[in-house]
């Protein structure tokens, strides 16, 4: 099998599930490999030559290697245009309105929203202490962001367009720990938000992945 990522055998991150959410949707079989980071695999030498920074995941496409998610996934898409689901658009205007969605996801709605997961979902599962004052500051630029995403998406059916794409699927891990915590009333509380996350946490690929 060419494929493979490189995943954490304690917790599954954030980002692996990002890249498995899109080889889900491209239909693309896989090998993980999976490290023990308890006991520093993701530090030994082997792993740095595939990921210089020591963190997951790592991918491997035959000779290929990449890391950090979202160069990964963007890969995915354009490597393997005629699999599974067309995740870019090539009219390059189109395009690049996706692209200033993938931006955005990146820029503004990942740095809040993962610093929330960490809180909210990771700790607790370390036994570390949530710490409250940074949840409620992440929680008010989250919703922030929200405020955005509620005016585009009166727009469209999707941040990208009227198709899905990387855009949104870069969402999906953060949204699927999100909303099993008290943060979920901020997607609730704006009606189209709602709808789009209840939409794109629903499809086949994204179950398929979780489930894996």
């Amino acid at each position: 099998m060419a494929i493979k990522l490189y995943d954490t055998l304690v917790f599954t991150s954030t980002n692996a599930l990002r890249v498995k959410a899109c080889l889900a949707e491209k239909e693309l079989d896989y090998e993980v490999v999976n490290l023990n980071t308890s006991n520093k695999e993701h530090k030994s030498p082997e792993f740095l030559s595939r990921s210089p920074f020591g963190q997951i995941p790592a991918f491997e496409d035959g000779d290929l290697k990449l890391f950090e998610s979202r160069a990964i996934t963007q890969y995915l898409a354009h490597a393997y245009p005629d699999n599974g689901t067309n995740l870019i658009i090539h009219d390059p205007k189109k395009m690049a309105i996706v692209g200033v969605w993938i931006e955005v996801e990146s820029q503004k709605f990942d740095r809040s929203g993962s610093i929330l997961a960490w809180e909210l979902v990771y700790k607790p599962k370390f036994g570390l202490t949530t710490d409250d004052v940074v949840v409620e500051e992440n929680e008010k630029k989250l919703e922030q962001v929200l405020d955005v995403y509620e005016s585009r998406l009166s727009e469209s059916k999707y941040l990208g367009g009227d198709c899905f794409t990387l855009a949104d699927l870069h969402h999906l891990p953060v949204l699927k720990f999100l909303f099993g915590t008290k943060a979920k009333r901020l997607f609730d509380a704006r009606p189209h938000v709602s709808t789009w996350a209840a939409e794109i946490q629903s499809r086949p690929a994204w179950v398929k992945a979780i489930t894996a």
